[in-house]
Parts: C-alpha cells; sequence; structure tokens
C-alpha cells in the first residue's frame, strides 16, 4: 500500500509538473459548428448586458463550451466600479462554494488511492469528532437537549451534506446560533476549526437531513490528515497543477491583482472591503468555499470531469469515479423540497451526488438542460453546469452576493437561453 500511494503521489507531482508547462489554450469555434444558433445565442447576450445596464450587477463573464470547444467567451461590464476597469475574459473571482467540487476531486483522488471508504466513520480520522452528540430540541427553560447519534456520521453523508451539520448564518435554530458564536469558520488553523466544531451537536440525526454546511471544510481536513499535506500543496500539486489552472488558489499573488473583480453586496452596488491578507496563504484554507479562480480556469476543471477524468493527456480520476462523484446519494425521502439552499432544493429529480447537485430527471423539472447534468455555485454569484447528455459546459462568473435577496436566478435564465439556440444537440 504505501509503494502504491508514493506512485500516485510521483504521479501527481510528475503531471503538475508537465501541465504546468504547457497550460491549454481551448479552441473558440463558430457556434453553428457544434449546433448552436449564433442568432438564438444573441438572446443570452442581450440577458447579460441587460443586467449590466440595469445595475443589477457590475459586471458578467459567460463561457460556454462543447465538444471541448469554446462555442462564447464574453465578458459585459466592469470589474470595478470605481475605477470602471472593464471586465476582462481573464478576470478573477472570489468563487466561494465553486471551490467545493474541486475539494470533492480530491476526495476521490484518495478514494481511488484505498485512503476511506464511503460508509467509514469520519472520526476514523479526525478523532476530535467522535463523541460528538446530536441536537434532540430544547427543554421548559429553553436549554439544549442532546442525545447520541444512531450512528455515526459517515464520510458518504460528510460529502452529501447528510452527516449533521450546518454552516450557522443560513439558519436560526440553537445549533446555528452557536455556530455563529463560536465561529469555526473564523479559526487560524484547520485544527482549531475542528477543535471548535467539536464543542457543537449535530444539527440532526445522520442521514435523517440535508442541510448546507460546514461538511467540505471538514473534508479539507480530512485530504490533510490523510495525504500529509496542507490542503493548498495537495490542491496544487495534485488537481489546480496538473490541470493548468494557473490562476486558481487560496489567495492571488501581487501581480495580479490588478485582475481580481471587487464583489458587491445585494444591492449590487456597494463594494465589499478587499480580504487585506488577500495575496497570503490563509492559515485555514477554506475546502467550502476560500478559491480565487478564473473562468477559463474553471473550465480546464469541468472538462476534465466531462472528459471522466481527463485532461489532454493528464488523469485526474478514472471515469467510474467521476460517475460516482456525480450520481445522486441522497434517499428519496430526502427530496422532498424541505430540504435545500438559495435556488436548489432538493425534490424528485433533483439531487446531490458527493460535493455537486444533480439533475436526474429534468424534464420533471421543466429544465431543458440534459439529465445527469451536475452543478453547483457560489455566494458572490458564481455559477457552473457540465452536462454530460449534450457534452456542454457552462461557467458564469458575477462579483454580487447572493444574501439579502432581490438576485434574479441568472443560472437557470442562462440555462434556458443555452438550450433555446442548441437546435442541432446531434452535431
Amino acid at each position: 500500500m504505501r509503494l502504491f500511494r508514493f506512485t500516485c503521489v510521483f504521479l501527481g507531482i510528475f503531471a503538475a509538473s508537465v501541465a504546468q508547462s504547457q497550460t491549454r489554450e481551448f479552441p473558440e469555434v463558430k457556434p453553428e459548428t457544434v449546433g448552436f444558433s449564433t442568432e438564438r445565442l444573441q438572446h443570452l447576450d442581450q440577458a447579460m448586458q441587460a443586467t449590466v445596464d440595469s445595475k443589477t450587477l457590475a459586471g458578467v463573464v459567460t463561457l460556454l463550451a462543447r465538444h471541448g470547444k469554446i462555442v462564447e467567451f464574453k465578458t459585459y461590464g466592469k470589474q470595478d466600479l470605481a475605477s470602471a476597469a472593464p471586465m476582462r475574459k481573464d478576470s478573477i473571482f472570489r468563487i466561494y462554494s465553486m471551490t467545493k467540487p474541486t475539494i470533492g476531486v480530491a476526495m476521490m483522488i484518495l478514494y481511488e488511492e484505498g485512503t476511506w471508504k464511503p460508509n467509514e466513520p469520519i472520526a476514523k480520522y479526525i478523532p476530535e469528532l467522535a463523541n460528538v452528540r446530536v441536537f434532540a430540541g430544547t427543554d421548559s427553560e429553553g436549554k439544549m437537549i442532546v442525545e447520541n447519534p444512531k450512528h455515526a456520521p459517515t464520510i458518504g453523508e460528510l460529502m452529501t451534506h447528510t452527516a449533521g451539520f450546518t454552516y450557522g448564518p443560513f439558519g436560526n435554530t440553537p445549533v446555528d446560533k452557536m455556530y455563529t458564536q463560536i465561529g469555526p469558520l473564523q479559526s487560524a488553523s484547520l485544527k482549531e476549526f475542528v477543535d471548535k466544531l467539536a464543542k457543537i451537536p449535530l444539527l440532526y440525526q445522520p442521514g435523517e437531513g440535508w442541510v448546507y454546511s460546514v461538511s467540505v471544510d471538514v473534508q479539507g481536513l480530512l485530504i490533510e490528515r490523510i495525504s500529509g499535506k496542507s490542503l493548498p500543496d495537495f490542491m496544487r500539486e495534485r488537481v489546480y497543477g496538473p490541470l493548468g489552472m494557473k490562476d486558481t488558489g487560496f489567495s492571488v499573488p501581487q501581480e495580479k491583482l490588478a485582475r481580481l473583480t471587487t464583489i458587491y453586496t445585494g444591492d449590487g452596488l456597494t463594494p465589499v472591503a478587499r480580504d487585506p491578507e488577500v495575496t497570503k496563504t490563509p492559515g485555514m484554507a477554506s475546502g467550502g468555499g476560500g478559491l480565487y479562480s478564473t473562468a477559463t480556469d474553471y473550465l480546464h476543471f469541468t472538462q476534465m470531469l466531462l472528459n471522466g477524468g481527463e485532461l489532454d493527456g493528464v488523469r485526474i480520476l478514472s471515469p467510474s469515479s467521476v460517475q460516482l462523484m456525480r450520481t445522486n446519494h441522497l434517499p428519496e425521502q430526502l427530496k422532498t423540497g424541505k430540504f435545500g439552499i438559495g435556488f436548489y432544493q432538493m425534490q424528485p429529480g433533483f439531487g446531490f451526488g458527493y460535493d455537486v447537485a444533480v439533475y436526474e430527471d429534468p424534464i420533471k423539472l421543466g429544465s431543458t438542460t440534459g439529465r445527469g447534468s451536475y452543478l453547483w455555485d457560489g455566494v458572490a454569484g458564481t455559477w457552473f453546469w457540465v452536462d454530460p447528455t449534450n457534452d456542454v459546459i457552462f461557467i458564469g462568473m458575477i462579483q454580487r452576493m447572493l444574501t439579502g435577496g432581490g438576485m434574479p436566478n441568472l443560472e437557470d435564465l442562462t440555462r434556458t437561453l443555452t438550450y433555446q439556440a442548441l437546435i442541432h444537440p446531434e452535431k
């Protein structure tokens, strides 16, 4: 096993050095050559321009690809309103929860090395969580009641947001309030993060709910414990480097700050102060939402997934591992519409795999996307979807916080406007 793991690590680092010296350029083609209508794609362009003209958004980058080729790659509006710096194709965005699928890929790399199984308890690798309790309501004096878990939360549940964790800001339960008070995500390291997390009970019995949570930050610690490397180092050596994602990381170098977009609050006009430590690798790299990236870099990542785990001769995962990741793992009793976050609701036809949501039956949901499409977004509005049925990738990059309301569902809108333009899917 040791020899096998050493070989895997060596090959991963070797692939990274090759990829970094040969950054991929995706060919750009006329839409008609891959089944799209140029005329109909104007509806997509007009809709994106309208969001800027109406001051709903400061700027937008959209990237549409099919068959490994760029169909349309456009920018709208400004990267920063105060300076009037125009949006660029290589503008850098804080992609927040679009970090999560990349962590899922890292987990699957370690899965392929035989280091963990979905039914294993998290505490096997993170003993700090061995004695976690479960919230069971409050007593007559308003004090929290806790009980033992019916079973120890598992890694598979961790990767599907069904382990019992929560986030804090998105809920108002006593458990959510503890997250806000104790602040695990405000920790200086992943060790401090998990020590704080261990003091908070699970929100519900493992496997009996779906609540968006810090689960992917816990996965970041799992990656560190299993690999023996820091999360930023592992991700750079085994995922971002091999894929030629040259502008992706948990910080932004000083020489690239001119390309970093300004984030705005829910009104679309008030800037959010830039992290003064943005050029430094954080003490706690957030697997749940810490990445900065570009549309092109994320195309490298999603194209690898669409190719079944490989890009330009660099194999990150096997096709079977990608299939496992993008397959729904939620039982039907959790897909009732009761559980969800933002624009996503777990319901018949729409479920969750390992760190990505999945369209199992889009027709049932009134969507024209392809069956088996998988996707996610970020709290500053970025989004993506990968459609294996139609061999389509779409990436949208914006910089307006979704919290506070008033934000239109641009992901759904762009899906509709993309597929109405795909008039020859057989091509």
